[in-house]
């Protein structure tokens, strides 16, 4: 929806001005137009996604089917999520993450976009700002306008990894800053910041008496011996003013699942747990047992999947950086590529001179049917993300198809 679309939709009274303001998940949408295509017989490669293509290990879906036969799971059960849910959360945060947190203080939510949602609604009062390190996942704007605030970008290139600095923070910081939103693994770029930079950052933040929201869905996908650091263990400075968010989605391939959490001080929480009970109640109890039965297991499956993520990140960065006038940094964490195409746009290809990261995704997608998600969903134009969380030979035919298309600039 475009912005003069949303003006049409509220002067007519339909849609509120709030709702009609909040732009479509692009990766969604791309994803989405791919999937039609693909179903209408074209030969699409779906680059769109931060989807694992494998199934859900099967001891989490055995899980899942034997609480689907108990009847205690077939009625409503605690808003804020099943207490041995909650312990087990408590419990891997402290195995992943050196971090202790009591039951109490975890809020188990319907996939990790509704614990990003909560998380700001609960902090944020109207004018307050976020910063928002740049590029950034496409819905994380949104659900700071939602609650409020107002999301102040922080621009890191690929000059230097992707990585914004204290220094970068410090220019951009207010005297209306009141959280900085920092994630590592990121998407869409995939980079990982190392602990001390993470240390610095947080305690900067402390100094400043900003709280942390920190989004950790990605904790278990780093690669070539790169940690991941969580801030709040990183930056004990920090106190209680640390919100961790974080899923099962990513690292046990239960995209569909929908159970995600944030974790947080005790006031906080219980204060989105109440905005949830209004809102959605409990999460499934099926997928909460799978959950149960995700963060408890053995990580022998997710280190099976890392290992063919890997295989394919080395994959899709070599080939992305033959391409002329394409840079992309190697990425060490999450499964996606970044790839920086600015020395493209202008170029002619198939007859059009593309002028921004949009227009070339859209002339990608026409021309040689390859779904990707342009810069402009996470931040500046000029950049393009791909996730490599698809079959091999997808991604082999893909990656070609987009050699020869834009080995053809001029």
């Amino acid at each position: 929806m475009t912005a003069a679309d949303a003006l049409t939709q509220h002067a007519a009274g339909r849609v509120s001005q709030r709702i009609a303001s909040i732009a479509e998940s692009a990766t969604l949408a791309v994803d989405a137009k791919a999937k039609a295509l693909k179903a209408a017989g074209r030969p699409v490669i779906g680059f769109g996604a931060g989807e694992p293509d494998f199934p859900t290990p099967d001891y989490i879906v055995e899980a899942a089917i034997e609480a689907a036969r108990q009847p205690r799971f077939h009625r409503y059960s605690p808003a804020g999520g099943l207490p041995e849910l909650r312990q087990a959360i408590a419990e891997k945060t402290l195995r992943d993450s050196g971090y202790q947190v009591d039951p109490s203080q975890v809020l188990v939510t319907n996939g990790g976009k509704q614990a990003v949602y909560e998380s700001f609604a609960t902090l944020l009062d109207p004018g307050d700002e976020v910063l928002v390190p740049t590029p950034y996942w496409t819905t994380y704007p949104e659900a700071i306008r939602l609650a409020g605030g107002v999301p102040v970008e922080v621009f890191a290139g690929p000059e230097q990894s992707y990585l914004v600095t204290v220094e970068q923070l410090e220019a951009a910081r207010t005297p209306r800053t009141k959280v900085l939103l920092f994630v590592s693994p990121s998407n869409p770029t995939g980079s990982v910041y190392p602990p001390e930079q993470v240390r610095e950052i947080g305690d900067w933040a402390a100094e400043n008496g900003l709280w942390v929201i920190t989004d950790e869905i990605y904790e278990h996908l780093t690669y070539d011996d790169v940690p991941f650091t969580s801030i709040a263990t990183a930056a004990p400075s920090l106190g209680d003013r640390v919100v961790i968010l974080n899923g099962v989605a990513k690292t046990y391939a239960m995209t569909g699942w929908r159970v995600g959490w944030m974790i947080g001080p005790q006031d906080v929480v219980k204060a989105a747990t109440n905005l949830q009970s209004h809102a959605t109640s409990n999460v499934a109890n099926v997928s909460q047992m799978a959950a149960l039965a995700a963060v408890s297991g053995p990580l022998t499956a997710v280190d099976e999947m890392k290992k063919s993520f890997d295989r394919r990140r080395r994959a899709m960065i070599s080939g992305l950086n033959e391409i002329d006038g394409v840079e992309c940094p190697v990425p060490h964490g999450a499964f996606y590529a970044y790839a920086d195409v600015r020395n493209l746009l202008g170029r002619e290809l198939a007859g059009a001179r593309p002028l921004t990261s949009a227009e070339l995704a859209a002339l990608i997608l026409d021309t040689v049917e390859v779904a990707v998600v342009p810069g402009e969903a996470f931040g500046p134009s000029g950049f393009l993300r791909l996730s490599y969380a698809l079959g091999d030979a997808d991604l082999a035919e893909g990656v070609g198809r987009l050699q020869q298309f834009l080995g053809t600039a001029r």
